[in-house]
């Protein structure tokens, strides 16, 4: 099948953020439009922590994108006026290189030899795309919750190569709920037997402990207003022949594994335990000694920012702290607060709210 996914391969050695580096990594990426003659109408988007860079369909594949609603001809972010490239993040599993790559000095997978990861490492590899296609000037960075975060490094590091930031769904650093969350996931794979201490083999690995992870993150990515109104107490249909007392019963359950299943196996396990730390780790705080301070080195002179009522993962309070923050610094901040009632998620699944707060924003 034809592909819409290209490699930027760093020349020499990628120095991390946290210690230890890379021999020439890889980084994955798709884009979507042309550049103009200026070459200064790109948008760069970071991604959550687990799509790949697929973010829209194209001629080269036309298979939906996960954001297929938002980026493309004649949406939000229109591809027929912007030149736009996704990052597929430094440490997945979906092109770029991650714990399930080969490390090039050794001819063996680097599973727990990967240096520990940063979203900062993260914004770094998609700075060296955006040079290596020749751009120094971005018009916008787009990131919806860990890619938001990633936004945030990026423009700390990079001061002055976006003139806009939209940041979905995120915050300066994680809540110790969320801390709390991502850390039970990390503990239900790595308390699976198969998962081996990292040394899995490709085509196995801690299924059951991943199955757990992603139901724990899809509770965790939606509002229990949702789960009401969407399932209350409605009972799974067929009947369950399986011996099981403690089968599933309701549709909720249903719902859950059905996710859990489609996820289990399209994602690497030892991947999933570092961006998901990385997550944790990021605090803007650390770029200057405050999150004030940090926020101070960020130059773009528009920032959209961009929150939901029901969010667990990054509460409301958290955009109006980075809307807060950038208006002190005479940014012109344009915060949107949405009573979505699917939580987290809303970015990826609420259009009819999402897409005219970023149609505006990039009319203008």
């Amino acid at each position: 099948m034809s592909t819409a996914r290209k490699f930027f391969q760093v020349p020499g050695t990628f120095e991390m953020h946290r210690g230890g580096a890379l021999e020439r990594p890889v980084i994955a990426y798709e884009t979507w439009g042309h550049l103009n003659a200026e070459r200064d109408n790109a948008v760069l988007i970071f991604t959550g922590m687990s799509p790949s860079a697929h973010a829209s369909s194209s001629p080269e594949d036309p298979s939906p994108g996960w954001w297929e609603e938002i980026v493309g001809p004649s949406r939000p972010i229109d591809t027929r006026r912007y030149f736009v490239i996704c990052i597929n993040s430094l440490g997945s599993c979906f092109g770029s290189t991650g714990p399930a790559s080969v490390d090039p000095l050794t001819g063996q997978p680097y599973r727990l030899g990967f240096p520990v990861l940063s979203l900062e490492d993260v914004a770094n590899a998609g700075m060296l795309v955006v040079q290596g296609l020749g751009i120094s000037r971005l018009h916008s960075v787009v990131g919806p919750s860990m890619g938001g975060m990633t936004t945030l490094a990026f423009a700390i590091a990079h001061p002055g190569t976006a003139r806009n930031l939209v940041l979905i769904s995120t915050g300066a650093r994680a809540l110790p709920f969320s801390i709390a969350m991502r850390s039970l996931q990390r503990e239900m794979i790595r308390r699976d037997p198969a998962w081996d201490n990292g040394n899995y083999a490709p085509a196995a690995g801690p299924i059951t402990g991943m199955r757990m992870a992603r139901k724990l993150g899809m509770v965790t990515y939606r509002s229990a207003r949702e789960w009401e109104q969407r399932f209350g107490r409605e009972r799974i249909g067929e009947e369950h022949q399986t011996g099981d007392a403690f089968a599933p019963d309701f549709e909720v359950e249903g719902y859950l594994e059905a996710h859990a299943r489609k996820f289990t196996g399209q994602f690497d396990a030892n991947s999933y335990l570092y961006l998901s730390r990385a997550s944790d780790l990021f605090d803007v705080a650390e770029h200057g000694g405050s999150v004030t301070a940090g926020l101070a080195k960020v130059r773009a002179a528009r920032v959209l920012v961009v929150g939901v009522e029901t969010d667990l993962l990054f509460p409301i309070a958290q955009q109006r702290e980075l809307a807060s923050g950038l208006d002190a610094l005479n940014r012109e901040v344009h915060l949107v607060e949405l009573p979505s009632i699917q939580g987290h998620d809303s970015f990826l699944v609420d259009m009819d709210r999402f897409r005219p707060v970023l149609e505006v924003f990039f009319a203008r």
